[in-house]
């Protein structure tokens, strides 16, 4: 395929060891989900990211679903009732609208803090385990 694999360290600025945490966790998922035929595994990577970002992360506390979009993840029967439900419901008046964004975007820095913080204390603690 014409990948070229390179190691390096996860101080090393143009690579993250979190990249390669995530890698091993979805490259795990992969192996479950394709089983002995592994030619198909392209077929299955976008259900292995659902499966990923919907999966609670104990170091940040929630979701990468929760902290991308600051909701909870639900499936497409859901998500269309609750689509109709809001279209029915929907409020047109723009400063209203305009404030609730305002209270959405704030309650997602919010929850992005502390899950920054949930992550701190959890290599804190990880550390004082480790040493």
């Amino acid at each position: 395929y014409g990948v070229i694999h390179r190691l390096s360290t996860a101080y090393h600025p143009q690579t993250s060891g979190l990249v390669e945490v995530i890698n091993r966790g979805l490259k795990r998922i992969l192996e479950r989900t394709v089983g002995e035929n592994r030619a198909l595994w392209s077929d299955k990577l976008e259900d292995a990211l659902w499966v990923f970002r919907t999966a609670f992360k104990t170091p940040v506390g929630c979701t990468p679903y929760r902290l991308v979009y600051r909701k909870a993840w639900h499936l497409p029967l859901e998500l269309e009732h609750k689509a109709f439900w809001a279209l029915k419901h929907a409020n047109l008046d723009l400063k209203t609208t305009g404030d609730h964004q305002k209270l959405q975007l704030n309650e997602l820095s919010e929850l992005r803090d502390q899950a920054y913080e949930n992550s701190l204390i959890y290599k804190e603690r990880s550390k004082k385990l480790h040493d």
